[in-house]
């Protein structure tokens, strides 16, 4: 099940109240894990989208869950629940293929996901909440995404969010050359809209961290300078493009300080890039004569712009990852029974063997070989059984069918009781004991 907003879903604003940050999401995984009806969870928390990835097996106790998870952390609304998006089994998978693919993106074929993604999936499997199915889940939600970009042109015709920032500041400017660039904040994002700027004519880089060190490494990376917080207002300037990306929980530029800035400057055009989540920036800074503000928002709109002539390739991946997500769900539905098979067989042993054991107290002794012919014979019938009752559930078309099955076999060989043998068959004290009487070597 995947539960959560995004840019087609919810406003700038709504995303910020619900976005969290890398270092929160450890505890929130924590809390998830061990909340009622979720039995494994994934987070995933972009400047496009929050979601929870989720395996449970009573979907509504789990999204109740989350339901309450998200009012007492985030003061959901249940007026605002209506912003958050809801799917389960194969939309589920389609959903995370999609993503990962870059269809869901606010920019097609965004390139940047994946490796948010393997973060989500990586921080998940630190804090123990993904197992075995949601592990499953990921891995071939990345098989997909490297299949989709390796069989279309999804990926050549990507346009990410740096990208879409520096078409935005040749729309302003026209010509980059020799325009002054002063980053905020030492992300990813932030680190390529700069990069993509110098590459295209843009001069001198200013590199502002809360670290020094990160800030300096950055610099020199991009072959500019670093410079520290208390240069910040001498910076802003003196650049001509700023590119804001701190990761800082609040605003670090108001609108009294914007108009100040413009007013120092003579109203010379600075043009603001902020691609932070949260904003760094007040959004009523785009009010101040001489400023021009450009947030994700805006970013989206200029992209929405071009998003017809990649119709074609985005058609081509939607095949794939429907495809993907069909012949999936099937192996995930197979696997889903496997439990119930384990302790099948187990079951079926152990009343075999207590019959065994009890046949042979009441006729033996016998042989070895005798001995060993009847367990033999014990066994491919406990595999016959089993073997039969495993395929038939796995092959239930049908999710609904394959769970009145499974809680059919669950009833009648009281697989949800493990203690408790079935009547007619010796207890477990018993049993203990027969093994102590007949030290019969037991090969299956």
């Amino acid at each position: 099940m995947v539960i959560g907003l995004n840019h087609r879903t919810a406003p700038l604003a709504m995303r910020e109240r619900f976005w969290i940050s890398e270092n929160r999401r450890y505890e929130v995984l924590r809390q998830l894990k061990s909340a009622e009806g979720i039995e494994e969870a994934v987070v995933l928390s972009t400047c496009c989208r929050t979601e929870f990835l989720l395996w449970a097996s009573e979907p509504t106790l789990a999204a109740n869950s989350l339901l309450h998870f998200l009012s007492v952390e985030h003061g959901l609304k249940l007026s605002e629940w209506e912003h958050f998006y809801r799917r389960l089994d194969e939309c589920a998978l389609s959903h995370c293929f999609r993503v990962a693919c870059g269809l869901d993106s606010m920019v097609l074929g965004e390139p940047q996901i994946v490796s948010q993604v393997k973060a989500a999936w990586e921080q998940a499997r630190t804090m123990g909440a993904c197992g075995r199915f949601l592990n499953a889940v990921l891995e071939k939600t990345l098989s997909v995404s490297k299949q989709v970009r390796h069989e279309t042109a999804i990926g050549k015709m990507s346009v990410s969010i740096p990208t879409a920032a520096l078409d935005f500041a040749r729309q302003i400017f026209g010509s980059l050359e020799g325009r002054r660039v002063l980053l905020l904040g030492s992300g990813k994002m932030g680190e390529l809209s700069a990069r993509y700027l110098v590459e295209n004519g843009a001069g001198s880089v200013i590199v502002i961290d809360q670290s020094p060190a990160r800030a300096q490494e950055l610099a020199e990376k991009l072959g500019g300078t670093a410079a520290t917080l208390a240069d910040r207002w001498k910076c802003m300037l003196r650049a001509d493009i700023v590119v804001s990306a701190s990761g800082c929980p609040h605003v670090i530029l108001t609108r009294e300080e914007a108009e100040r800035i413009a007013v120092e400057r003579n109203r010379v055009a600075l043009v603001v890039l902020d691609i932070g989540m949260p904003r760094d920036v007040d959004p009523e800074v785009r009010r101040v004569d001489g400023i021009v503000l450009c947030d994700l928002d805006g970013l989206e709109r200029a992209v929405k712009n071009n998003a017809v002539e990649r119709s074609a390739v985005a058609a081509e991946a939607e095949r794939i990852v429907v495809a993907a997500a069909q012949a999936f769900r099937g192996r995930l539905q197979a696997e889903s029974v496997v439990p119930t098979i384990v302790a099948l067989h187990r079951r079926l042993d152990q009343i075999c063997r207590q019959e065994l054991e009890s046949f042979i107290e009441e006729h033996g002794p016998f042989t070895r070989e005798q001995d060993q012919s009847l367990h033999a014979i014990t066994a491919r019938v406990i595999q016959k059984i089993a073997s039969s009752l495993a395929r038939e559930l796995k092959e239930l078309p049908e999710k609904g069918e394959q769970e009145q099955m499974t809680a059919a076999v669950t009833r009648l060989f009281h697989l949800d009781s493990p203690q408790q043998a079935p009547a007619g068959t010796r207890s477990e004290k018993d049993e203990n004991e027969q093994r102590k009487q007949h030290a019969v070597a037991i090969n299956y």
